[in-house]
């Protein structure tokens, strides 16, 4: 199917094949269509499918329609979790306004950075703002933004957008906008709480799914080697060694763990650099800009900095410790393998993570082998694992499961144990309610 048959103007037909595209991409084929349309959108595609031009194209498109006003008013918005994602997301609307006549104004806004600079750039308006949700607020608040005249909405990576920490802010900046507008929902994964919360905010959404998530990452050997959580750090030291050319992005849980064990791996000789969302942009950037130019053999990340990274032909991804969502698996896994090339990614089974993988196969319905490295044997003890997962897990090799992680077991798939008290989520979804009601009354059908 070429780009020709989506609907879109031959000047963005004209501006993807200067950049190359050769034909879209199954998500961008899925949705460009509906979006163009003017539907709501739930759009569940892996990392690396393409869904980020998939919902580019269709805003630059309803640019290209509307009426030139002064000052611009912010047409479209995309909501990201993380400066890095924000980064990624602008450019590639900025690449393909590049190509085209009368250039949009695409403002890319997120904290960690002084807000004088967005402001001054913000002068005269924006067709389009890519934004964290933090840093859009400040600069409402500070009346260089308006958000009055926003048609299109998208929520990108929006099962993060919706975890904890982020909830009260959507709240406020769905607050601020129309009624009567497009919404767009895009992320690897949908846990239910998340799908719940769209099903709120959408009205009558197109569904797009793009094949199942394991079956889109052919190219990713996975490996699950059991070893005693003390010796992680030594473990991760020998497998480098061992392969001195290959790079590595290494997923561990806090701030603190990124700095230990890139000093750790630094002392025996191995180029490593830490990565951190306190860390200044400065600093990231640098960082980041030193592992993709293999000045940095090791990147040791948490899960929020490593949202959004795109690493072109990165070899292994390490997860020293088990992500606590069992959904952000599929998202540290999809950081190599990209774009058609192969991959690595390799877990550290400790006894007291063992139930947790457990459930993290069942919720990507494969099973991993367990292996040991010479050297390393683990000597303690496996905690015991929930009936119900170890059975629902234990014929995944012939029998993938596709039950969400956790369902009937008291687990929950972040790892912890589901309570009864209601969650920011379920606040806020309350709230969205009335919201949903409201533009579903006003939309046209």
């Amino acid at each position: 199917m070429p780009f020709s048959s989506l609907g879109l103007l031959p000047v963005l037909q004209r501006a993807v094949e200067e950049l190359g595209f050769v034909q879209p991409t199954p998500v961008q084929a899925a949705a460009i269509g509906p979006m163009l349309a003017g539907r709501d959108l739930l759009v569940q595609a892996r990392t690396g499918s393409g869904k980020t031009a998939a919902f580019a194209l269709p805003l630059l498109q309803q640019w290209l329609n509307g009426a030139p006003q002064a000052p611009k008013p912010v047409r479209g918005l995309v909501l990201v979790p993380t400066r890095e994602l924000a980064l990624q997301v602008g450019l590639v609307l900025r690449d393909v306004s590049s190509r085209m006549p009368g250039l949009a104004k695409i403002a890319v806004v997120f904290g960690g950075v002084s807000i004088n600079p967005q402001m001054m750039g913000l002068r005269g308006g924006a067709d389009i703002v890519v934004a964290t949700p933090g840093r859009l607020l400040d600069l409402v608040r500070n009346n260089a933004l308006k958000l009055g005249q926003v048609e299109t909405l998208v929520l990108d990576e929006a099962d993060r957008l919706l975890d904890l920490g982020f909830n009260e802010e959507l709240s406020e900046v769905l607050a601020l906008l129309p009624a009567q507008r497009q919404t767009v929902f895009c992320s690897a994964t949908f846990p239910p709480a998340v799908k719940a919360l769209a099903e709120q905010l959408l009205v009558e959404p197109q569904e797009v799914r793009i094949a199942e998530l394991v079956a889109a990452l052919p190219d990713i050997e996975q490996r699950a080697i059991t070893v005693d959580a003390e010796r992680r750090t030594s473990l991760l030291k020998h497998l480098v060694l061992a392969s001195p050319d290959d790079r590595a992005l290494v997923f561990v849980a806090t701030k603190y763990a990124t700095e230990l064990v890139a000093d750790k791996l630094g002392r025996v000789g191995i180029r490593a650099g830490y990565f951190h969302g306190e860390m200044s942009q400065g600093a990231r950037t640098a960082t980041l800009d030193a592992f993709k130019a293999g000045e940095l053999q090791v990147l040791v990340a948490t899960d929020m900095a490593a949202r959004g990274l795109h690493i072109d032909a990165l070899p292994v991804v390490v997860n020293y410790d088990l992500p606590r969502a069992a959904e952000d698996h599929i998202h540290r896994i999809g950081r190599t393998g990209r774009a058609g090339g192969k991959g690595l990614a390799i877990s550290f089974i400790t006894a007291d993570s063992e139930a947790h993988f457990r459930l993290i196969e069942k919720r990507q319905g494969q099973r991993v082998p367990r292996e040991v490295v010479a050297g390393f044997e683990p000597t303690a003890v496996m905690a015991a694992v929930p009936a119900a997962v170890a059975d629902q897990s234990a014929g995944a090799d012939d029998t993938p499961s596709t039950t969400p992680a956790g369902a009937g077991t008291g687990l929950d798939p972040n790892g912890g144990v589901k309570g009864k008290r209601p969650s920011k989520k379920d606040k806020l979804r309350a709230a969205a309610a009335d919201a949903a009601s409201d533009r579903a009354a006003r939309k046209p059908r």
